[in-house]
């Protein structure tokens, strides 16, 4: 059953009217539970996963065009250093960003392609195995994580912020709470069925949306706590 293009109301109300009751109960309480809306459909999905995939990938390529001037001339003036806050030089050039021995960039000029090649093929209406979905969905959590600890090391440790990192750090939280709205969405997590249940109940009350407007909210609001005025210096 397709829970992106079922209408909950229309199945239910179709099967109580129906004389020979041909759904199972099995079915009903899928039914019930279904995600509805075009906000629950696999075009907002895959498209939503595609555009933030596609901006982590461009934030990419700048971050390694800049790595590779940085290498070549450690003093080179990069078009994103504005003041001392905002400086892509500055954190480029910290042992943080080059944490495995080659620029972090590199990273996401490996990984996002895969991000935009899931996205078009979900457009394009392939199901992936849910093995396959599950495992994308814990690789992409240890990229999340990993962004979000440059993130903070870029804030506190460094104390100088690459707004292309920050894109990155804002992309890749959009890319996992798409992913991981999809993987509610069909059940591939893995999860007991009361839990999944509850956390299907979580993502139809659009509670994901609200999580990471908040998250992005977050993510400004201690930039301008710990730089503050500094940022317009």
């Amino acid at each position: 059953m397709a829970h992106d293009e079922v209408d909950t109301r229309e199945v239910l109300e179709a099967a109580t009217a129906a004389d020979d009751f041909d759904m199972t109960d099995e079915e009903l309480a899928e039914a019930a539970q279904a995600m509805t809306g075009f906000r629950h459909s696999t075009r907002w999905i895959f498209a939503t996963m595609l555009f933030s995939a596609t901006l982590s990938l461009i934030a990419a390529f700048v971050l390694s065009y800049d790595a590779i001037k940085l290498a070549e001339d450690p003093l080179t003036a990069l078009s994103c250093n504005v003041n001392a806050v905002i400086s892509c030089g500055t954190v480029g050039l910290s042992w943080q960003a080059s944490l495995f021995g080659f620029p972090n960039a590199f990273l996401g000029l490996i990984t996002e392609p895969v991000v935009i090649t899931i996205a078009v093929a979900g457009l394009a209406g392939v199901r992936f195995p849910r093995w396959f979905m599950f495992t994308a969905q814990v690789i992409y959590l240890a990229g999340l994580a990993f962004a979000v600890w440059l993130f903070s090391q870029s804030m506190w440790v460094i104390g100088a912020l690459c707004p292309w990192c920050l894109l990155i750090t804002i992309s890749t939280s959009l890319v996992f709470l798409t992913l991981l709205h999809y993987n509610v969405r069909e059940n591939n997590l893995y999860l007991p069925a009361t839990l999944q249940a509850r956390v299907r109940g979580w993502f139809r009350a659009d509670y994901d949306l609200y999580a990471g407007i908040a998250w992005v909210a977050l993510l400004f609001a201690a930039i301008f706590i710990e730089h503050g005025s500094k940022l317009f210096g």
